[in-house]
């Protein structure tokens, strides 16, 4: 099931503080990895909506231009999405992620951009296998 962003028809990006409020308990692991992120060089200040009334809004983490991935918020969770191209799949399926993260990547669709998968984030415990497909969408 495709958990529905928490800010849908909000028309301005969320607060922190929003944001906090939604997340509840995963808030924890949202600020560690925009902790993370920032120490790796990305920025992590843009918040981005092709329909605000529709779809909701994402963080876009970046460096300069180059989208690394995007942070949806939904309810007690969040949502990672991540557009990796032949190269990252290729090293992605050649290293040691999770066997769940994996199958998510030999299902994903394929789109012109590259490959798109998105993982939900509960815990600091879910950020390990984020953590690894950043350093090797950094890579390739």
């Amino acid at each position: 099931m495709d958990l529905p962003n928490a800010f849908i028809g909000k028309i301005s990006p969320p607060t922190g503080r929003e944001v906090a409020a939604k997340l509840g308990p995963a808030s924890t692991a949202w600020k560690e990895l925009i902790a993370w992120l920032a120490g790796q060089g990305i920025a992590c200040g843009e918040w981005k909506s092709v329909s605000p009334t529709k779809y909701g809004w994402a963080l876009r983490p970046s460096i300069k231009k180059r989208t690394i991935l995007y942070l949806g918020p939904c309810e007690d969770c969040f949502r990672v999405s991540f557009v990796l191209g032949d190269k990252a799949v290729t090293a992605a399926r050649a290293s040691d992620l999770p066997k769940a993260v994996l199958k998510e990547i030999a299902e994903a669709k394929r789109y012109a951009e590259g490959t798109g998968i998105r993982l939900l984030v509960h815990t600091t415990k879910d950020l390990a296998p984020i953590k690894r497909l950043v350093e090797i969408k950094l890579a390739n």
